[in-house]
């Protein structure tokens, strides 16, 4: 059985397929095919509010290549979602109609539900019982933040604060103040707090940090990283450093989203699972149809 997870982001567009495993206790998946198109629609959201013709027509162009995918790989059952840059453009639901002709359906989510998808997959095994958790997901147009205790999640909020929102200057001090607010007040009543970091850069600073997926980065590694990243200049992190035209740019902002966020709560370390909202898709499309029917 396969299934496949769709996620419009403000930098990337991705397709996951996965295969999905039946096991004793519950089913897994192993992913079979990930595709990654740098579209970029972040751009045009946060300068125009307004995703030009051509931006909107590479979209459909990229809908219409996945759907092709999907009906080869015989996917089963999808969803698609549309993030940040899709929730600013004034407008996305005749984007949004232009796809559903070819075929796909994309559900424009807010920042919380984007939140949920994304430690649906799984995150809370990670978690100690009787440890606290900031969990931070870092993206082209928001960052979104929740915080757990016990497992249970205790207080979230998304912000107006992702790395091509930064780099287009449209971020707004009154929202890094907000930011730095909530972290503060959130989490100054725990001895300690562990952050879970999601999104594409800090899977690229833990694998540039050489750490193996789960093992944390701590503070100390994640500042020492951001002054060797930005001692290079962005044509020398592509050149000399191996980075994606593409993530150069954004890995400089990101990092200082994730610092920002470990200072002001205190934050030691980072632990990096390596998962997006594409996994998390594909554990919410597991549970619609195979954990709800009673077995």
């Amino acid at each position: 059985m396969r299934y496949a997870a769709i996620d419009i982001g403000s930098n990337a567009v991705r397709l996951l397929i996965a295969d999905i495993i039946q096991e004793k206790d519950g089913f897994s998946f192993k992913k079979n095919t990930l595709l990654r198109v740098p579209l970029r629609l972040g751009d045009d959201a946060f300068i125009h509010q307004k995703l030009s013709p051509k931006k909107a027509e590479n979209l459909v162009k990229t809908m219409r290549a996945f759907r092709d995918l999907m009906d080869v790989y015989n996917v089963e059952d999808y969803m698609a979602c549309a993030t940040s840059a899709m929730r600013d453009v004034s407008n996305g639901p005749e984007v949004v109609k232009k796809v559903s002709e070819i075929g796909i359906d994309i559900a424009i989510i807010d920042g919380t539900t984007e939140a949920e998808i994304i430690y649906n997959s799984h995150l809370e095994a990670k978690m100690d019982l009787d440890k606290v958790y900031l969990y931070i997901d870092v993206g082209g147009g928001s960052t979104e933040l929740s915080l757990f205790a016990n497992a249970k999640l205790v207080n979230s909020k998304s912000f107006n604060l992702g790395t091509i929102r930064i780099l287009d200057n449209k971020d707004e001090q009154e929202t890094w103040d907000d930011l730095k607010e909530w972290v503060t007040n959130n989490t100054k009543m725990y001895k300690q707090v562990y952050g879970i970091g999601t999104g594409g850069n800090i899977n690229k600073l833990s694998r540039l940090a050489s750490e193996k997926a789960d093992k944390p980065i701590s503070y100390a590694k994640l500042k020492a990283l951001y002054h060797y990243l930005t001692s290079y200049s962005l044509k020398e992190r592509i050149t000399l450093l191996g980075l994606n035209d593409d993530r150069a740019d954004v890995i400089i902002p990101a990092t200082e989203i994730f610092m920002t966020i470990m200072k002001y709560g205190h934050l030691k370390q980072i632990m990096v699972p390596r998962v997006g909202l594409v996994d998390g898709v594909i554990h919410t499309l597991i549970k619609k149809n195979l954990l709800n029917q009673g077995g």
